[in-house]
This record gives structure tokens, sequence and C-alpha cells, in this order.
């Protein structure tokens, strides 16, 4: 008996049909089915160029972001646990984090560095893919794309950095929030919406603890979505159109030259 014949029975539910829209894998049309509706198994074109695929065309900058954001997803949910958004308590906390917590320190350290990581991964990216013209059509769009990704990135660090609430990122914050109201025309209202008074404090503490944990990693993934949503219908990474026709030309040529050899 096949494998299909066997598992007949559950491929024609109604429970397996609503989840999957296609037959099992067992011939040509059902395989690409399954890999065209498949998420994981369908990130790239249907054709790429040989060169964009190696390592050293792009050193998986965008991968190691999507790492380094993933970490801090994952350790920014467990010190959510400890952590309390109160000008009176926040720090203590923090402390507690790091020499009471079991693993408390490692979590923080992998937190912050992966931050550092992150904003230096994207930063690296953005200079890869402009070095690379992945700024020009059709692919316009996706670069806007990336460029808000980097100012959420940005964005994340800098409202991160309040959280701890010690003197360091107290007076970071006064200086960057005091900058910031000197934006012509919006100025004095950004700095009002980010203080959340006249200086720094529990208001501030508040707003910045909400953006970090909520409205910035929110807006991230679905941006990042799109992003990845869009290297794929734009063919792939960038390259030289040029190039990659006559990477396409002489791969053709030297297959002929093969068979005539072998003729």
């Amino acid at each position: 008996m096949s494998t299909s014949s066997r598992l007949s029975p559950l491929t024609r539910s109604r429970v397996w049909r609503s989840i999957f829209r296609h037959g099992w894998p067992d011939n040509p049309l059902d395989r690409s089915l399954v890999t065209t509706s498949n998420i994981f198994l369908h990130l790239h074109p249907v054709k790429v160029s040989r060169k964009s695929i190696r390592w050293s065309y792009s050193f998986g900058l965008g991968i190691i972001a999507a790492i380094s954001f993933g970490i801090l997803l994952v350790t920014g949910v467990l010190l959510m646990f400890y952590y309390v958004p109160s000008v009176e308590l926040a720090h203590l906390t923090m402390k507690e984090i790091q020499f009471a917590v079991p693993l408390g320190q490692f979590t923080r350290n992998m937190h912050r560095w992966s931050a550092h990581l992150m904003v230096l991964v994207v930063v690296l990216h953005m200079a890869r893919v402009f070095y690379t013209g992945g700024y020009k059509p059709p692919r316009e769009f996706n670069w806007v794309i990336g460029v808000t990704l980097l100012l959420l990135t940005l964005g994340g660090s800098f409202t991160g950095y309040l959280l701890p609430w010690d003197q360091l990122s107290f007076w970071a914050i006064t200086v960057g929030t005091n900058i910031a109201g000197y934006a012509p025309l919006i100025g004095p209202q950004i700095n009002q919406l980010l203080l959340g008074g006249v200086e720094v404090g529990q208001p501030t503490l508040l707003r910045f603890y909400t953006l970090h944990i909520a409205v910035l990693p929110v807006i991230t993934v679905l941006v990042i979505s799109v992003h990845v949503w869009r290297v794929r219908k734009d063919g792939g990474l960038a390259v030289n159109d040029a190039a990659a026709a006559g990477e396409v030309g002489s791969s053709t040529v030297s297959k002929i030259d093969e068979v005539n050899e072998d003729g």
C-alpha cells in the first residue's frame, strides 16, 4: 500500500482541506503547490541570479539582523516578567534582575548586546544594499521600507535606553528629547509627546516603556514582513542586470561547447 493511499482518509478530511489547499505532494502539480503556498519554502523567487546567493555578496546581514531581532523579542519578554516601569522601582528591579534572578544578568546582557548588534548590522545592511544598487527600479519601494526599518531600529534602541533609570540613561534621554524639541515646526510637540511633561519623569518612563515593548515591536514585525515579501516579489537580491545576463549567457555557451565536444 502506498503512502498516499494510507493517508487518504486524513488528506480528504475537512480539517486537512481547510488548512492545506492542495493534495498530497506525490505528483508534479501538488509538489509545485506545496512549494508556492508555503512561506518558508517560497522565500526566494522562482529564478535568482547565481551571484546573489553567494555568501560573499550579502554576508547574510539581513538574516543576522532578523535573528538579532528575534533574540531581542525573546529576551525582552523574559525581562518583562521582572521589570517594573516605575521611577521608584525601575532601577531596583534592574538590579534584582542582574543579581537575584537566575540567569538574569545573562538575559539582560543578551538583550543589550543583541540591540547593539542589530543597530550595527542594519546600518551595514543598508550600506551593502546601496553599494549594490538595491535602491534602483524596481526596488525603490523596498528601499524606503528598509530606511523605515533603520529608523524603527534606532527608535527601539533609543526608547530602551531610558528603562534602566540610572544617571546615564536619565541625562541621555534629557539631551535626546531636547534635541528633538528643536525640530522645525513640530519640535515642541514632539518634545511634549515624548516627555509627557516639562521634564523626564514617570510619564516619560511609561511612554518610553510602552513604545519599547508594544508599539515599535509590532510595527517592526509588520514592516519586516512587507520587506521580506517585497524582496521575493522583486526577484531576490539586486544584482547588476548586465552581469547577470552575461552570467546566464556564459553558462549557456559553456553548455553548448560541452555538447559540441561530446558530439
